[in-house]
């Protein structure tokens, strides 16, 4: 089993950065790839960044490629988001969520976080 405690979320302007962190409990953390999915108001949850268990590999949609950097640090139990360049349509409740590899569909994503909101101003 494994908790995952997003936070870091908040309300920036256009341009700004923003951290998200995801705190995982469970002695597991570090066998599983974990994955940050985002969802606005009326939309379908979409992918948006993913990182192997070894923090190896890492993967981005192409929406935010060259903004958006994912890192993991298991000594801590933490998975991160870096968001830089932070555009209006970055706006959404962000999730973070463990598999047993990584990918970019949700349905392969075996724990979630409960979400936390950002909110991008122009």
């Amino acid at each position: 089993q494994v908790q995952l405690v997003e936070s870091g979320g908040g309300l920036v302007q256009a341009g700004d950065s923003l951290r998200l962190s995801c705190a995982a409990s469970g002695r597991v953390f570090r066998s599983y790839a974990m994955g940050w999915f985002r969802q606005a108001p009326g939309k379908e949850r979409e992918f948006v960044s993913a990182i192997s268990w070894s923090g190896g590999s890492t993967y981005y949609a192409d929406s935010v490629k060259g903004r958006f950097t994912i890192s993991r640090d298991n000594t801590k139990n933490t998975v991160y988001l870096q968001m830089n360049s932070l555009k209006p349509g970055d706006t959404a409740v962000y999730y973070c969520a463990a598999a047993p590899y990584a990918s970019d569909r949700a349905h392969e994503y075996e724990y979630w976080g409960q979400g936390t909101q950002v909110t991008v101003s122009s």
